[in-house]
């Protein structure tokens, strides 16, 4: 069977093809242990429903450290001639380190520093390399301001001139910082259906019509990812804009003096904001606390990555005060399990669908059909009766 590069295919249909790249290879680096044994479950039984005889795909590698915090990285099997996928998570804040006798928490540049590590260890051996990067490192400087730091331009250019092939990344903070690597290719993947899948499963009796239903912008910055979400559902959407005060700066930006609200009244009805980050979780509040004066009935929020980085205790409060009813997230980047544990949190499992991806790119396809998943979330709906 010769396999068309643009149609669409089943992950046993990807497998039961034999025409590969390369044998396929997985590096899981520290922090990624757990999404990576759900990648590889996929891709196992896949591979064994095609008749193929994988125990796993994933390879043994280490990036150790000696006590001055200096480190090295090591992989510990031939990667010759392997289509080599490297996992990283620059956002695992979980994961600590010894130097000089005090244990150092990992930050995004060490996450970074050890991906480049691990790269150098490959010695060129390997027939292709790429880089599943959901949390696209340094992606929040995307842009240039006075003067000031192009943080993810440069690792972009940093990783195209060390072979890297192609980055896999989810829902970045503004995709267009692939302009500074235009022969790398660089996808950005948003993971629409899962999020809407969760959502119905967390929730049996949603149903968002354009009756009771909207999607609400954060930002001006969120309106395409919202825009779709709109589209998809047949709602109506509305928009916040951030109006700053720009004779100050405070921690390198200039503040917010207020959300202004842009669209329809959302009086009686239930409302869905979906960003790329929940970081100190201020700007979901004061949109949400903003939205219940305006009678809006449930709040629902998504941010592919909610990270909490100023704890639970204003969102708790804001649950309880029946303003914010839920938050979803992905697995994407580290969930602690303080955040599992809130009742008002759902965890949005991403790792078919990195599985999906590793496997077409494994097999020279056309990446383009997964990017948009209109078609599935049109049969997500069917099933529940809502088309």
């Amino acid at each position: 069977m010769i396999m068309s590069p643009e149609k669409r295919y089943t992950c046993e249909e990807i497998f039961a093809e034999q025409d590969r790249v390369a044998p396929l290879k997985i590096i899981p680096l520290k922090g990624t242990e757990e999404l990576a044994r759900k990648v590889d479950y996929y891709l196992v039984n896949w591979s064994k429903a095609a008749g193929w005889d994988f125990e796993s795909f994933l390879m043994n590698a280490d990036c150790p450290r000696f006590t001055s915090g200096e480190a090295k990285g090591i992989i510990y099997e031939s990667v010759r001639g392997d289509d080599l996928f490297c996992l990283v998570d620059v956002g695992n804040y979980s994961v600590t380190y010894d130097m000089f006798g005090q244990k150092n928490r990992m930050s995004a540049d060490d996450h970074f520093m050890d991906l480049k590590r691990i790269i150098q260890a490959t010695s060129g051996k390997a027939y292709r390399l790429s880089v599943i990067m959901p949390l696209l490192y340094g992606g929040r400087q995307h842009r240039r301001s006075y003067r000031e730091s192009l943080d993810c331009a440069a690792a972009l250019q940093e990783l195209q001139a060390m072979k890297v092939k192609n980055v896999v990344a989810f829902d970045a903070h503004d995709p267009r910082v692939q302009n500074a690597v235009p022969l790398l290719g660089v996808d950005n993947f948003m993971p629409y259906y899962q999020v809407l899948k969760c959502m119905f499963r967390a929730y049996p009796d949603f149903r968002p019509s354009i009756d009771n239903f909207m999607v609400v912008s954060p930002d001006e910055g969120a309106i395409n990812r919202n825009m779709y979400y709109a589209s998809v559902l047949g709602v109506n959407m509305g928009m916040f804009y951030k109006r700053r005060d720009y004779s100050k700066v405070v921690n390198g930006r200039n503040p917010i003096v207020a959300h202004e609200y842009l669209g329809e009244s959302v009086e009686g009805k239930d409302v869905f904001i979906a960003d790329d980050i929940i970081a100190s979780g201020d700007s979901l509040l004061d949109i949400a606390y903003e939205l219940k004066r305006r009678k809006a009935r449930n709040i629902y929020s998504y941010a592919t990555y909610a990270i909490f980085t100023a704890g639970y205790d204003r969102i708790d409060k804001a649950v309880a005060d029946g303003v914010l009813t839920g938050v979803f997230g992905t697995n994407l980047t580290y969930v602690s399990p303080e955040t599992r544990a809130k009742p008002w949190f759902h965890e949005v499992d991403c790792s078919k669908y990195v599985a999906y991806i590793i496997a077409a790119i494994n097999h020279n396809l056309s990446v383009t059909n997964i990017l948009d998943p209109s078609e599935k979330i049109d049969q997500l709906l069917k099933r529940l009766g809502m088309r």
